[in-house]
């Protein structure tokens, strides 16, 4: 006979959601280094010394809400990925992506790029190869559909999420200066996107300005 589990109690489960909100709250608005324990426990109402009774270590509740980060994004990225045409799908998913990061650009600084626990670092990890693999079924669909040619869709979903990652580090950095407003970034970003899988430029992405470029 199978033992049924026992279910947290839900004051439990409310303490810990509690003190992860509390922890992407204070990383959105400075970082790690705004993130202490003390800190995380009066934002979420709970003693320094109870946190512990839910997280194993401070490094333990960043990634948690790292996990949850991430499934925030994944998500919005597969609801945005919704359009008739596949490279359509491709665009919105990018698209997604780069928005919720520059309109969340602290946290997504420290979630994605500032140096931290290595505990975090092997979740960013798992991050990126999730993401990866949406990207590759994306790519798969295209081929199939005829709409860009016949590639290694692994070896370029992968090229395609580093380059992207890369692109953001100067827009999300806390210490970037003038960058370029979010919409001509992910419009570059999109542009760059269609052109590194074989596909032609929309016309609508033809009309938007290059970064840098003078207007005459």
């Amino acid at each position: 006979m199978k033992r049924r589990r026992r279910r947290a109690p839900r004051s439990r489960v409310a303490t810990r959601a509690r003190l992860v909100a509390a922890a992407r709250a204070l990383l959105e608005e400075g970082g790690y280094g705004a993130a202490s324990v003390q800190a995380i426990a009066d934002r979420a109402g709970v003693a320094a010394g109870a946190m512990y009774r839910y997280f194993p270590s401070k490094a333990a509740l960043f990634v948690e809400v790292f996990r949850d980060a991430a499934r925030r994004d994944l998500a919005a990225v597969d609801e945005a990925a919704v359009a008739d045409g596949c490279i359509e799908r491709l665009e919105a998913a990018v698209a997604a992506h780069a928005r919720g990061a520059l309109r969340h650009r602290r946290l997504a600084w420290a979630l994605l790029h500032e140096p931290v626990d290595a505990a975090v670092d092997a979740e960013r990890l798992v991050y990126r190869r999730t993401y990866c693999r949406h990207m590759a079924a994306l790519l798969r669909q295209a081929i199939a559909a005829g709409e860009i040619p016949e590639q290694n869709v692994e070896f370029t979903a992968a090229a395609l999420v580093g380059a992207i990652a890369e692109a953001l580090v100067g827009p999300l950095s806390p210490v970037a200066g003038q960058v370029a407003s979010e919409g001509e970034i992910i419009a570059t970003l999109v542009r760059f996107c269609r052109r590194s899988i074989g596909a032609p430029d929309a016309a609508t992405l033809r009309r938007v300005p290059r970064v840098g470029r003078r207007s005459r």
